[in-house]
């Protein structure tokens, strides 16, 4: 199972990144409870930790100290990636979707029974940015400073973002 891959340019708000966002469409098949434990225990057996439950939050923000993964265990939702000038894509229970840091990512809209995963490489904290006026140049340090993941989320070491990113 390959990645589609989704890469934005810097919008002057919202930075995005080179590196491509990755999504896995239909990458597992447990849903509701037990696929949110099946999403923490094989984010973690691949390093990818200090994880989450929860939604999307309906604006647009990005993290500039750490790449993040989704792991969509229930529902459907329309999120909107890459800030104002981005795309729109519709993830269901399966999707992993892998945010680079400073990649722009809402819900524009959601079922009633939709639910993620979040989790970070390394279990690294996270920063929330909106692109206010003013955030960018720290914002743009931490992000450029920030090392590319040994490991996919699913995929561990060998597949996927390692392969993917290292090779930009």
């Amino acid at each position: 199972m390959e990645p589609r891959e989704l890469t934005f340019k810097d919008d002057g708000k919202i930075p995005n990144n080179k590196l491509p966002l990755l999504v896995y469409k239909n990458a597992f098949e447990k849903r509701d409870e037990e696929g949110a434990q099946w999403l923490e225990e094989r984010f973690a057996k691949n390093n990818w930790t200090n994880s989450w439950r929860n939604g999307v939050f309906d604006y647009h923000h990005y993290h500039s100290t750490s790449h993040e993964v989704l792991g969509v265990y229930s529902g459907t939702a329309l999120l909107k990636l890459g800030g104002e000038e981005g795309s729109e894509i519709i993830v269901e229970a399966g999707d992993i979707i892998i945010i680079p840091a400073g990649v722009g990512h809402k819900r524009l809209e959601s079922d009633n029974s939709f639910k993620v995963v979040g989790a970070y490489p390394n279990g690294s904290d996270y920063d929330i940015n909106t692109g206010k006026e003013g955030e960018r140049p720290k914002a743009d340090k931490n992000i450029s400073g920030l090392p590319i993941p040994d490991t996919d989320p699913l995929k561990g070491k060998q597949k996927g973002l390692p392969e993917i990113w290292k090779s930009l």
